[in-house]
């Protein structure tokens, strides 16, 4: 059972559990504990897994954080638990005051359902006041489940983690505000494109009737957006990986060409091994109808692996130097950090 599906039954559960537990014990050995054990963690184990960890604040002794996790040795995340009823706006104080006392680099508010994930982008040991990612698991994206797999203990890299909270951060923000605007337009919002679109005076009697119209023109702007996505993904399942020929004009139709959320998780795991040593500007992919291909700086020539998902047996391939690759049978995306190293070691040869 891969990770999608067992976050699957975790929220199933929550689900069904959530109205009955009343309290932060519950929640934690309900919920909470299970979501840490399905990152791979051993949260039966006080030496990695820390409970009630002491975070002294300066004057106060004794403080303690829920659980504290140690990598090496090291406290690298702490997790601040509530009750899973429990609003977390008015909790961020309490883990920043625990965090900027402490070695971690990460630092988690959850209340077993929302998950915060905080780190000091702003400020060297200073928590941020905004998360870098947030995840609710009652409406838990594709694209959100690949973020919870660099938190996997397996493969836990700081640095990678580090190196993408910024963006991550910004583009959620971004996404925020997009959604509120869509929801209800604000004036300033407005006024922009009756800038851009009306000539006449801006009254505020004007201002109130666009404002309904703007709404309604993005509202039908991102439905058709999502009608022609639609649309390519069906024609995609019927033509894709073939080459259609019509029979009377013998003209060959280009394949629909579908980029899978495999192929894209694929992707995201090189560019994560990778993101020690480059800007992740510059590892980029294209895909083609026979394998999705992942590129050094867009250039099909400097090519760092292939993946091939297309079959039930999916494949991994690297380059040989007489422009031949070698091609290693995987289970799933998963073991592809496996080939760290290797990885590693082609994108030196290629960055020459």
């Amino acid at each position: 059972m891969d990770f999608a599906e067992q976050l699957k039954l975790l929220i199933d559960k929550i689900i069904k559990y959530k109205e009955q537990i009343n309290t932060e014990e519950a929640t934690k050995t309900a919920f909470i504990m299970p979501f840490f054990d399905l990152l791979g963690y051993d949260t039966r184990n006080p030496i990695e897994f820390i409970p009630e960890f002491t975070c002294d604040v300066g004057i106060k002794k004794g403080e303690k954080i829920d659980y504290a996790i140690h990598i090496d040795n090291q406290p690298t995340i702490l997790i601040e638990c509530k009750w899973c009823g429990e609003n977390l706006e008015k909790h961020d104080a309490q883990l920043m005051r625990y965090f900027s006392v402490s070695q971690a680099k990460i630092g988690i508010l959850t209340n077993g359902i929302i998950y915060k994930f905080f780190t000091d982008l702003e400020e060297t040991n200073k928590m941020d006041s905004k998360p870098f990612l947030e995840i609710d698991l009652l409406s838990l994206r594709d694209n959100e489940i690949l973020e919870l797999k660099k938190f996997f203990r397996s493969n836990f890299d700081i640095n990678s983690i580090l190196s993408t909270a910024e963006e991550l951060k910004y583009s959620n923000a971004i996404k925020k505000v997009f959604l509120s605007q869509i929801e209800a337009p604000e004036e300033n919002f407005v006024t922009y494109f009756l800038n851009e679109v009306y000539e006449g005076k801006k009254t505020a009697q004007t201002k109130e009737k666009f404002k309904g119209l703007v709404k309604k023109s993005i509202s039908e702007v991102m439905n058709d957006i999502v009608r022609n996505k639609l649309e390519s993904a069906l024609v995609g399942k019927t033509d894709k990986k073939e080459e259609v020929i019509a029979p009377e004009e013998n003209i060959k139709v280009e394949s629909v060409i579908e980029t899978t959320q495999e192929e894209l998780e694929a992707y995201f795991i090189v560019k994560s091994i990778l993101s020690e040593f480059v800007p992740g500007k510059r590892v980029t992919y294209k895909d083609t109808t026979r394998y999705f291909n992942i590129l050094l700086d867009d250039n099909t020539r400097k090519w760092i692996c292939r993946f091939y998902g297309n079959s039930q047996q999916k494949y991994l391939a690297f380059p040989t130097g007489d422009k031949q690759e070698e091609k290693l049978a995987i289970g799933s995306i998963e073991e592809i950090y496996n080939y760290k190293d290797k990885i590693k070691d082609i994108f030196t040869n290629l960055d020459k």
